[in-house]
Order: C-alpha cells, then sequence, then structure tokens
C-alpha cells in the first residue's frame, strides 16, 4: 500500500497475533516518555482506511478530522497530515476556503487534544523533479499552499515526493530544480521541505542525499522511511507490480540520516512476540540513535492483518519496549 495509490480494502484478520489483543486501544503511560531517545508522533497514513471510502461503495467510518481525538486516545504527542485525505479541500471549487477551514479546524482539533502539528504530507501535486520546467514550475506553486498552510499550522515541514523521471543523470539534475525552488519558497514561512524515500530514485539513498547535498539550504531535508525502499517494480508506475529491487534498508536509513528531520517507522506485520516481520526495529533504531536524532519518530502502519488501530498501537509498542532497551546499551 502506498500514498499516491488507496489499494483495496480486505477484511482485517479479528487479531491474527494473540499478544496484541492485550495492546489495542491501552493508553499511553506517559511516563515512558522519560526513557526515550525519541517522542512520539503518528502518521495519518496509518489510519487512511477509517478516511475513505471502500472500492465497494461502503462510506468511511469517520472524517480525517477525527485524527487528533484517535492520536490522543493511543498516547502520541504529535501529528503528521496527509494532505490527499481531505476531499473536502482537494475537490472544493474554492480551495482557498476550504484551505482555510482546513487549517482552522486542524489546529482547533489539536489544541482541543493538547497534540503539537508536526507535518503535512503532500502527494499528487505536481512532479517537482519533471524534466520539464514547466511542470516542475507547475509542482513547485501546487505545492505552495500546503507550504502556507504548515505555516498557518505551526508544522515544522511538508513532505514531498521527487518521483520524476528514471534516468538517474536526468532525475539529480531535475531534483535539484524543482526541490530547491520550492525550499526558498518555504523559507519565507519558515517552514522545512523533507523528502521521503517513496520510491524510484527516491528510494536510492545515496542519490537522494547528492541531491541535498547539492541544494545545501537549512530548510531542505530528508524523512526516513524504515520500509520504501523499492526502486524497481514489474510494472511501469511508480507502485505497479512487484518489487524487483530494493536498496538496503538499513544503509539507506544511515546514509539519510545526516539529513533527518523526521523519522517514520513503517511497519507492516508482527509475530507472537510483537516484533515486526520485515524489519529489524532495533537495528533501525540504534541507526537512529547513533545518529544523535532526538526529535519525532512518526508510527506508520500500512500491513494488512490487523485493524489500523491495532496495527498503530503494536507499532508504538513496539517502538517503547526497543527505545527503553537501547538507553540501557
Amino acid at each position: 500500500m502506498n500514498r499516491r495509490i488507496f489499494l483495496r480494502n480486505t477484511t482485517p484478520i479479528a487479531l491474527g497475533v494473540p499478544l496484541l489483543g492485550t495492546l489495542a486501544f491501552k493508553e499511553f503511560n506517559f511516563e515512558n516518555k522519560e526513557s526515550l531517545f525519541f517522542k512520539l508522533s503518528l502518521a495519518q497514513w496509518s489510519l487512511h482506511k477509517l478516511f475513505i471510502d471502500k472500492p465497494d461503495g461502503t462510506p468511511k467510518k469517520m472524517s480525517p478530522y477525527e485524527f487528533a481525538s484517535l492520536a490522543r486516545k493511543h498516547g502520541f504527542e504529535g501529528l503528521e497530515y496527509v494532505g490527499q485525505l481531505y476531499r473536502d479541500v482537494i475537490e472544493s471549487d474554492n480551495q482557498s476556503k476550504a484551505m482555510d477551514n482546513f487549517i482552522k479546524e486542524s489546529n482547533k482539533r489539536a489544541d482541543d487534544n493538547g497534540l503539537k502539528n508536526l507535518i503535512i504530507m503532500v502527494d499528487n501535486e505536481g512532479e517537482l523533479a519533471s524534466s520539464s520546467a514547466e511542470a516542475r514550475a507547475e509542482g513547485v506553486n501546487k505545492h505552495k499552499k500546503w507550504v502556507d498552510a504548515a505555516a498557518a499550522m505551526k508544522c515544522h515541514s511538508v513532505r514531498v515526493n521527487l518521483f520524476g523521471e528514471k534516468d538517474p543523470t536526468v532525475w539529480k539534475e531535475s531534483a535539484k530544480e524543482g526541490l530547491a525552488a520550492l525550499a526558498d519558497y518555504a523559507a519565507t514561512n519558515n517552514i522545512n521541505v523533507l523528502v521521503e524515500n517513496h520510491g524510484w530514485n527516491s528510494s536510492q539513498a545515496q542519490w537522494l542525499m547528492e541531491v541535498i547535498n547539492h541544494i545545501n539550504k537549512e530548510n531542505c531535508g530528508v524523512l526516513p522511511d524504515f520500509g520504501n525502499f523499492c526502486v524497481r517494480r514489474d510494472g511501469k508506475g511508480v507502485w505497479d507490480g512487484k518489487c524487483i529491487d530494493e536498496y538496503d534498508k538499513y544503509k539507506g536509513v544511515e546514509e539519510l540520516m545526516p539529513k533527518a528531520f523526521a523519522v517514520s517507522a513503517k511497519s507492516y506485520g508482527f509475530d507472537e512476540n510483537g516484533n515486526e516481520t520485515t524489519i529489524d526495529y532495533e537495528r533501525m533504531l540504534k541507526i537512529v540513535k547513533d545518529s544523535g536524532y532526538k526529535g519525532y519518530i512518526g508510527v506508520e502502519y500500512e500491513g494488512q492483518d490487523l485493524s489500523p488501530e491495532e496495527g498503530v498501537v503494536a507499532t508504538k509498542e513496539l517502538l517503547i519496549k526497543i527505545g527503553k532497551k537501547l538507553n540501557t546499551i
């Protein structure tokens, strides 16, 4: 599953993992914060199945504006919004008015729940790394409204994509142009622009860091994701087909951490002991800790076997367990 294309919703297995049944909806013990090297935030994408209509026409379960209350319910401190989930903004004939409402309502919900707005994740707003100068400029302009919204919501960053061209040489040059232009605009709002490893060349961590280091702007960095390191699939699109070439995820996160303004703890599934089955979380968190990072780590559950909320809780509990362990080493 990915943020650009919503996959078909499947009926979740009741719990699947015995241990997780005791974790679902457990209130967070805030004393845990003192023994962690990071703070906990929630990526709204973890809950996207609750906020969108299913392909069979079944309506969404709740409004995306309930994000803050759900995050508070499960003990998070920070909020990472996903712009594309707010159809009232995207599909409005009066986007300025709709965006004003999004900002006002999101700020109110965050304040009511005592949470901090951190990031807006921007998708489907043009190609910042297109080889076409005209297309890049259009992409930059489409992103500006989300930069403005992030500033009004006192976020520290927007997260963007750098898909663009398959040819790495063309991609690097185009990415430098588009990303630098958006970062210049964002700087006037005191907002950072973060690139996530999110498929194709953007998941080639070494190449992405070449782009970031070339731009060399204080407000331009990355958002390392533990799981998005597929660089080639057997289909034509970024998300089409099975992954047939993957960048080493541990090497990738280590390469990205020097410019990390945020971190995304991706999860897909858990074993009977509550450990993630596809990612060595202890190894990954040690890489993050050894880099000196002390900011927020965002939970982003993308699995199928647990409900969105159960997956969020399982991921959070795993982060807490390993985070506390690493502090004793």
